[in-house]
């Protein structure tokens, strides 16, 4: 049920208007590399890059991206063993790094002149692209970690009683 969630709600906010690159994926394929069981953790993560390219278009940089998402989701692998606050944060940070990084080299290859300028030009002109990808990492990251952690600990009996006023 898990799995198929993140596929749908992935699914749903590359294909909705939205500012660019604001998008809860790159929390997603880290999310699910956390809590995904078994290979779930690596191919929801891609099923969800494929069946929203499918309906969006296929482009020359998706073996690019797809293989960012596929990093970041092994990244989700180290948080299984690894989560508190800090390392959520920090592997929120370094995911939207790797996709920045990785992403803008794919588009340099396939758009730029292979120049140290147009290599620059291409990094240069990302850098708008950064912004929302790495505040909207963040935000969906601490949202979706901090929801399903207190939903796991409600539904074990360790939180009891929530009021509103707690949030």
């Amino acid at each position: 049920m898990l799995a198929l969630l993140i596929i749908l709600f992935g699914f749903l906010s590359r294909t909705v208007v939205h500012t660019p690159n604001f998008t809860p994926v790159l929390s997603l394929a880290l999310f699910g590399g956390a809590y995904l069981k078994g290979r779930q953790a690596i191919w929801v993560p891609l099923v969800l890059m494929m069946v929203s390219d499918a309906f969006i278009g296929f482009h020359d940089t998706m073996a690019y991206t797809w293989g960012s998402v596929l990093l970041i989701s092994l990244i989700g692998l180290y948080l299984r063993d690894h989560k508190n606050w800090a390392n959520v944060i920090s592997a929120s940070l370094l995911s939207s790094v790797l996709f920045f990084v990785i992403t803008n080299f794919g588009a340099f290859l396939s758009l730029y002149p292979h120049t140290w300028a147009g290599l620059q030009q291409c990094y240069i002109l990302a850098i708008p692209f950064y912004r929302s990808s790495l505040v909207s990492t963040m935000a969906y990251s601490l949202v979706l970690f901090a929801a399903y952690e207190f939903l796991l600990k409600r539904s074990q009996g360790v939180i009891k009683d929530c009021h509103p006023r707690m949030f």
